[in-house]
């Protein structure tokens, strides 16, 4: 896999190099940043899809937010500050699994428990970070909390291109009987689908994604930018393949933008920050795109 990266590093630099390539690919973090950004636009925007359909992106914030924890715990037993993946993935998981069973036992509505999820992750993992300040660098946070194009490496890459792989092939053979499960329940189990099975894989992909975006978007901002191309795809769209595709457009798009602006234009904006600003010029335009042809949704 490392000789894969290097390849493309020495090519995209040669290019840089000739004046073929835009200056900024000379550094071998902007590199990764954006192949970071071609793997994670479409993957965020595929799933998204299901995410806004399913209402569930007060639940994906969740996640995002139980990262922190995952993090702190991470360096309390010893991983690496800077990729604490067995401690993110492991506790993430859990996180998730834990929610979504609870979810139809407790009687309570959905974004109630998750709001007292979300509250009791945030401040546990705040409070043991707050702990572990003296052992780590304040700027880790930072990235942690708003994503880094700096921070991005080589394992990072091969990571997320291995959840890239494992999302793609697993939304290849549920995406339909979920996006049906999602839209009309009753319907799903009249034609005998697996609901509940389908609800813990869709909980399984959206933590794991979430987990694998952090480096670039950031724990406060990854769920955003699993509902915003969404919704702006679904102003706009006339059908499901369409709201499938423009959200796969608009993501990638305002993740790519997102980083690659604010290293051309030397701003010290977090690259979290940027894709979000971008996802929302672009929800902004697809407001006034419709106010204009004033046509209808996708309901």
């Amino acid at each position: 896999m490392s000789e894969y990266w290097d390849a493309v590093h020495h090519t995209l630099q040669a290019g840089a190099v000739a004046g073929w390539l835009p200056h900024m690919l000379q550094y071998g973090f902007v590199i990764n940043a954006l192949l970071a950004g071609c793997l994670l636009g479409p993957l965020l925007g595929g799933l998204g899809t299901l995410v806004v359909v399913k209402r569930f992106a007060f639940f994906s914030e969740a996640v995002g937010h139980a990262a922190l924890t995952g993090i702190a715990i991470g360096i309390m037993v010893g991983e690496p500050a800077s990729s604490p993946y067995a401690s993110l993935f492991g506790f993430c998981i859990l996180f998730g699994l834990l929610l979504n069973y609870l979810r139809g036992r407790t009687g309570l509505s959905p974004d109630t428990l998750i709001g007292v999820f979300l509250a009791v992750s945030l401040a546990l993992g705040s409070s043991l970070l707050l702990l572990l300040a003296a052992r780590i660098n304040i700027h880790i946070l930072e990235n942690v909390l708003f994503g880094s194009v700096l921070t991005v490496s080589g394992r990072d890459l091969g990571v997320l291109a291995c959840v890239t792989i494992f999302t793609v092939m697993v939304l290849h053979r549920i995406y339909n009987r979920a996006m049906l499960a999602s839209f009309h329940a009753p319907l799903a189990q009249a034609r005998k689908l697996p609901v509940q099975w389908l609800d813990y894989v869709f909980v399984m992909l959206v933590t794991i994604v979430t987990v694998a975006a952090v480096k670039i978007i950031g724990a406060m901002l990854v769920g955003a930018l699993l509902v915003i191309p969404a919704a702006s795809a679904r102003l706009l769209a006339r059908s499901m393949r369409s709201f499938f595709w423009l959200t796969v457009i608009f993501a990638t798009a305002s993740t790519l933008t997102g980083i690659a602006v604010p290293v051309a234009l030397d701003l010290a904006v977090p690259s979290g920050a940027a894709v979000i600003l971008c996802a929302g010029a672009l929800f902004g335009l697809a407001v006034l795109g419709r106010a204009r042809v004033a046509q209808p949704a996708i309901t």
